[in-house]
C-alpha cells in the first residue's frame, strides 16, 4: 500500500449541525455533493461528513461507541499565535476547547478542541518541521 490519506470521513449525529460548524464556523470550502453527505476540499485531501449510523452500517460495525476513540486530527500552523487564533476560531464556531494552547513536552505548542460530535482536533505549531503549504502556495 502506498502511504497516503485521500479522504477523512467523520460520522456525525446531525449532518446540518456538522456542516454549519465546518463550513460556516471554520470556513472549510464545501464541494457539491448529494444531500446525505458533505465534502470539503482540504490542502491535499478531502473531509467528508456522513451520518454516524449510516457510516457504521457501511463499515458493518456497531454505531454505538463512547469515550476516546483513539484518533485525533491535526491542523499544523506556523506560529504559536496562529495556534491561539485557530483554537479561538473553533471555539467561536461552537467547538469545545478541551486543552488550551500551551507549550508541550515535545518542544512545540498545541491545543485541542472537539467538534460538535466530539471528534478531537489538535492545532499545533511544531518548530522542528512544517507540515503545510509553502509560502508560495499560500499566496
Amino acid at each position: 500500500m502506498k502511504p497516503r490519506v485521500s479522504m477523512i470521513t467523520l460520522g456525525v449525529r446531525d449532518l446540518a449541525i456538522a456542516i454549519e460548524f465546518y463550513e460556516k464556523g471554520l470556513g472549510f470550502p464545501r464541494m457539491d455533493s448529494p444531500p446525505e453527505v458533505a465534502f470539503f476540499t482540504l490542502n491535499g485531501t478531502w473531509l467528508s461528513l456522513y451520518g454516524r449510523d449510516a457510516l457504521a452500517e457501511d463499515a458493518q460495525v456497531s454505531a454505538e461507541g463512547a469515550g476516546f476513540a483513539g484518533v485525533t486530527l491535526a491542523h499544523n500552523v506556523k506560529s504559536e499565535e496562529e495556534v491561539d487564533q485557530v483554537i479561538e476560531e473553533a471555539r467561536a464556531a461552537g467547538a469545545t476547547v478541551v486543552k488550551k494552547p500551551q507549550k508541550v513536552f515535545w518542544g512545540g505548542y498545541s491545543g485541542y478542541f472537539q467538534d460538535p460530535d466530539g471528534h478531537l482536533w489538535e492545532v499545533a505549531c511544531n518548530p522542528f518541521f512544517w507540515i503545510g503549504p509553502s509560502d508560495e502556495e499560500e499566496a
